[in-house]
């Protein structure tokens, strides 16, 4: 998801906000001076997962250094507490006591993981002495890690391997990105402007309940807070962002240049929007009346809204913030994440196609989108532009955020693989997506496991990550296979 945001009009992309990961490695100090040579060789090793947890990613990494009893332990639990982690890695280099890192998990509120990366892949047996062994012996404690959290009431996850087992760091990495995002949840601030759409139970969301299950705050909107700083934009502004939306698209014969300069404007006036309110996602819908003003605002909000999604700030229509806020997830880890729905079932090619008209995610697309112009948005009033494109060919993951009977959130994703064919021409952004088996088998298992009506689709397959998301948030994780 890089190429369109490195071209020479590059989109400006959203700066996310940074990770903090803390690190504390440890070992039983009495150790030490029965086998001199282990605590050098321990502190390298936590030397080392110090550098490759800074290699990661865009993260912050708090090093806390090395402790040897449970003092040291209580200090560094004080030392991650002010930090404000996002997750916190617990390094067992050898054996040690569970009170050494109980009050680091206890003290920091955030989110553990424990690793065990012993020196190589395995001992030299014919060699190895004692102190040679312990420096191979993180597992050992593990267990007793696990046991003491779980009485504590802290949940804690796992990797073992050793220090460069790229499987193991593939898994930490997994687990950093999901603190990322569960960190980007819990600081967001998600924008809600307009109504619901008429009928539309699923969409439906409390908002206490996005503040009480993924963390954030939700900033209710109204269309005239659009509305005003529209009216502020300038014509040399429109002319810069028509010029802008030349480069960034296609333009189809069918995009009336009166259609297109409106949209320019609501997109700038959608920019300043987006930056007085600090909002990190959006949703959105107005039905509007007979022409008017709101209606308009509402109709023109297509081209703003894909450049806002391109550039890090998702916005989905129809007042679907719970869609929203997965596409936020998805471009969080890397995916990009557009607005879809289902739209039609391929029982020859055996692929679901699916897609939205409305904002997309510009960063994915296979080719230069394109701006096709509408006469009528089906279901919606008003007329304007349209984006027009289809996800990058390969690995992709549907992502949702439905909702129980009970009002937990539950996380759904399903991956499959986007593949090449015709494709309707008619403003949409549709996708023909293979997920191995019979198109309406799928579509039914998709349908029953609680996903809203919209989604978000993104390249790459992602549950892994997902799952790891919905860990850290303590919500139930669906991966539809068939």
């Amino acid at each position: 998801m890089t190429s369109l945001l490195e071209s020479p009009t590059a989109l400006r992309r959203v700066t996310p906000r940074r990770t903090t990961v803390g690190l504390v490695a440890g070992g039983l100090g009495a150790y030490w001076p029965q086998f001199p040579d282990l605590l050098p060789q321990l502190q390298r090793s936590a030397a080392r997962v110090s550098q490759r947890l800074k290699q990661v990613g865009d993260i912050d990494v708090v090093d806390v250094g090395f402790i040897s009893d449970a003092p040291e332990g209580a200090v560094a639990a004080e030392k991650l507490r002010s930090a404000g982690c996002d997750l916190i890695v617990g390094f067992l280099t050898t054996y040690m006591t569970a009170s050494m890192l109980l009050p680091v998990a206890q003290r920091s509120g955030a989110p553990v993981l424990l690793i065990n990366l012993q020196p190589t892949e395995r001992m030299d047996h014919d060699t190895f002495d004692t102190g040679a062994w312990l420096a191979y012996c993180g597992a050992c404690p593990l267990p007793e890690m696990a046991n003491a959290f779980e009485r504590a009431g802290v949940e804690f996850r796992s990797v073992s391997g050793y220090l460069e087992d790229e499987r193991a760091w593939a898994r930490i990495e997994r687990w950093v990105k999901a603190a990322g995002v569960r960190g980007a949840l819990r600081h967001g601030r998600h924008g809600l402007m307009g109504h619901l759409y008429p009928g539309m139970l699923d969409v439906s969301t409390d908002l206490t309940s996005v503040s009480t299950q993924l963390g954030g705050h939700v900033e209710v909107l109204e269309f005239d807070d659009l509305r005003v700083r529209v009216e502020d934009v300038t014509d040399a502004q429109v002319r810069e962002r028509v010029e802008l939306a030349k480069d960034v698209f296609e333009l189809d014969d069918t995009v009336n240049p009166d259609d297109l300069e409106w949209g320019a404007r609501v997109s700038v006036g959608l920019d300043r929007l987006v930056d007085d309110f600090a909002i990190d996602s959006l949703a959105y819908y107005h039905r509007g009346l007979n022409g008017e003003q709101h209606e308009k605002l509402g109709a023109g909000m297509i081209l703003g809204a894909s450049l806002l999604t391109a550039r890090g700030v998702p916005a989905a229509g129809e007042y679907e913030l719970r869609n929203s806020i997965a596409m936020l997830i998805m471009d969080r880890l890397g995916g990009g994440g557009s607005f879809t729905e289902l739209q039609a079932l391929n029982f020859v090619d055996d692929v679901v196609e699916m897609g939205h008209d409305g904002p997309a995610h510009l960063a994915i697309s296979s080719r230069k989108p394109l701006l096709r112009g509408l006469g009528v948005y089906h279901g919606k009033r008003g007329w304007g532009v349209s984006v027009e494109f289809d996800v990058t060919q390969g690995p992709v993951t549907t992502f949702g955020i439905g909702q129980r009977r009970d009002g937990r959130y539950v996380m759904v994703a399903s991956e499959g693989t986007v593949v090449p064919g015709p494709l309707l021409k008619i403003g949409n952004t549709t996708s023909r997506v293979d997920f191995g088996c019979d198109p309406g088998e799928w579509t039914d298992a998709w349908s029953a496991s609680g996903v809203d009506h919209h989604w978000a689709l993104g390249t790459g397959h992602r549950a892994a990550e997902l799952k790891a998301v919905a860990e850290l948030l303590g919500l139930e994780f669906v991966q539809v296979r068939v």
